[in-house]
């Protein structure tokens, strides 16, 4: 059975494998690289963890039989509290297609409906169909606007958006 569960500081070394093999898998997805990530010290993944764990951000794992399988986590824009971001969107391969992306989203949609986020934004890859179909089927829709993606000028991210209520 999968659960959804919160990130915390006693959950930093599940943070630490999930993200890890989710840079290895999709590399693109992200804005950062397993070379970089794969450096960090046990510390620092404490002080993410602890950092998704607040107030004003939340982590999420998924997990199957104790091992974690899926990721995201959601911020509060620093400038406008009705805005909230996901990021760090991941499911493991043998686990896609099981609803494990859409108990994560809802959980963060969850997360933003409860500080009076009015929409959750994200960023997708432009060679990434599949999330940008995922995300359409859960209410997503393009805003028009684009951003370089920093780890490869070739490829550009989408801004995509929904209502959280």
């Amino acid at each position: 059975m999968i659960t959804i569960e919160l990130i915390t500081r006693q959950t930093a070394m599940a943070l630490k494998d999930v993200r890890l093999r989710a840079l290895q898998d999709t590399p693109s997805a992200f804005g950062s690289t397993y070379a970089k990530e794969s450096q960090l010290a046990d510390a620092d993944w404490l002080e993410r963890a602890a950092r998704w764990s607040g107030e004003r951000a939340a982590g999420y794992l998924a997990v199957d039989a104790a091992i974690p399988c899926g990721i995201a986590a959601v911020y509060l824009d620093r400038d406008d509290g009705t805005q909230a971001h996901l990021v760090s969107m991941w499911v493991a391969p043998a686990h896609r297609r099981l609803g494990i992306g859409r108990l994560l989203v809802h959980a963060v949609l969850a997360w933003a409906h409860m500080r009076s986020a009015r929409t959750l934004q994200l960023m997708v890859t432009c060679n990434n169909a599949p999330a940008i179909r995922f995300y359409q089927r859960l209410g997503f829709t393009m805003t028009g606007q684009t951003e370089p993606y920093p780890n490869d000028p070739a490829l550009i991210e989408y801004e995509m958006t929904r209502s959280v209520s």
